[in-house]
């Protein structure tokens, strides 16, 4: 979303990537057609998990380090760099940011999308915490220390992430910081509508289908029963409303473990749910959130955490209701633009229940107002504006 702006404002970019065919996700090659033509990307291997994965190493990371190594130290031992810029989740490789700036004296810049080291599972049962986890809570205490200790800018979706690095890491006071969401990219929805390949999941024909794409978690759990409440406060009838949870696992195809659907089991309410944990291509994605009658977010109990990903709901247009912490800056985003109707974890429950089935209520007969986004103020998260406070960043670091 970046890369078709850095040159407007005087960089040029280059990407090196790990080659898709080592990847074990989802490919949505329509991805290619939003990077502008002369973008330079180099792609490199990483080793074949049918082989790492023997010793319980699947991570992308871990495979592909030794290549970005080799492909990077080529690249700035040829040519002139001025910065080198991470922004993935795939955290191990950040360490080599340290190791290139003590060879090369190249700075380097991190954009954290999430937090890398996190303390948030730690009083969580064990049944409620990530495959593996004692293994990557040691590896990421051990590695994250290494990439902070040498890094020169810091960017993240949350300001809270932001805190909680520098608590930890006092160096980090003296660093360039921003807090910058990934922006509102209008030519993703244009290439959506002109490659319609929707599978529709939307297959509840006469009702009206209210959608969630994005990962489930146990972290999720309030704001979701709070929603199964509000069905049931309703009293809709399931012949009436049906709510879709899509790609809510980040496990290979056909080995998601639901997070969602148990909890409408629980509630024996599990005939208004159907959890799809397969991830789907990008632009499937903004074709099903236009084919939705209603759009629903749930909000992480984490107050750190930031629903980053909150544009494609607000450009779908669609009746948008969602949960969040009042820390959360997506909720104070959507609520900015009169996009949607928000509520925090911090009011009254029943308040919030009340208000929740009114919105379900008001979708199904009808009643909602149609959506008025304020775009002045909605343009202040497209992708050319957090391009440009993502440069600005980049000046500082290398002192222009």
């Amino acid at each position: 979303m970046s890369l078709p702006y850095f040159s407007r404002y005087g960089w040029e970019a280059e990407v090196v990537t790990v080659d898709e065919k080592f990847s074990d996700l989802p490919l949505d090659n329509l991805l290619m057609e939003s990077l502008p033509n002369d973008i330079t990307v180099h792609k490199i291997k990483g080793f074949a998990k049918k082989w790492t994965s023997k010793i319980g190493l699947g991570s992308i990371a871990l495979r592909a380090m030794w290549f970005y190594y080799q492909q990077v130290n080529m690249l700035l031992s040829t040519r002139q760099f001025d910065l080198i810029y991470f922004s993935t989740t795939q955290f191990p490789v950040l360490t080599l940011g340290a190791y290139w700036k003590r060879r090369f004296g190249i700075p380097y810049v991190i954009d954290m999308q999430d937090l890398w080291h996190s303390d948030y599972y730690q009083d969580k049962p064990k049944n409620q915490r990530p495959p593996k986890y004692w293994f990557s809570y040691s590896l990421n205490k051990f590695l994250e220390p290494i990439a902070m200790k040498e890094v020169g800018g810091l960017i993240s979706v949350s300001g809270g992430y932001l805190d909680i690095l520098t608590i930890r890491y006092p160096n980090l006071q003296h660093i360039p910081q921003a807090v910058i969401t990934f922006g509102a990219f209008k030519k993703d929805f244009d290439i959506a509508a002109n490659n319609n390949q929707t599978e529709t999941f939307l297959n509840k024909k006469g009702l009206v289908n209210i959608v969630y794409i994005g990962r489930g978690g146990h972290d999720l759990e309030p704001a979701l029963r709070l929603l199964l409440k509000a069905i049931e406060h309703s009293r809709l009838s399931p012949n009436q409303i049906h709510f879709h949870f899509i790609g809510t696992s980040y496990a290979p195809d056909g080995k998601g473990i639901p997070t969602i659907k148990p909890l409408a089991v629980a509630a024996g309410m599990d005939v208004y749910i159907t959890e799809h944990t397969d991830r789907i291509p990008y632009y499937q994605t903004l074709n099903t959130l236009k084919e939705a009658s209603g759009l629903f977010i749930p909000g992480s109990d984490d107050q750190n955490y930031s629903a980053s990903k909150i544009y494609p709901y607000i450009m779908a247009e669609k009746p948008l209701l969602a949960v969040f912490h009042k820390n959360s800056s997506a909720g104070k985003i959507i609520s900015n633009c009169n996009a949607g109707t928000v509520f925090t974890f911090d009011q009254n429950e029943e308040i919030i229940i009340a208000g929740m089935a009114n919105f379900l209520t008001s979708v199904v007969n009808g009643q909602l107002p149609e959506n008025k986004i304020k775009m002045e103020e909605f343009k202040k998260y497209s992708a050319e504006e957090m391009t440009l406070k993502q440069v600005n960043l980049f000046n500082k670091v290398i002192n222009i």
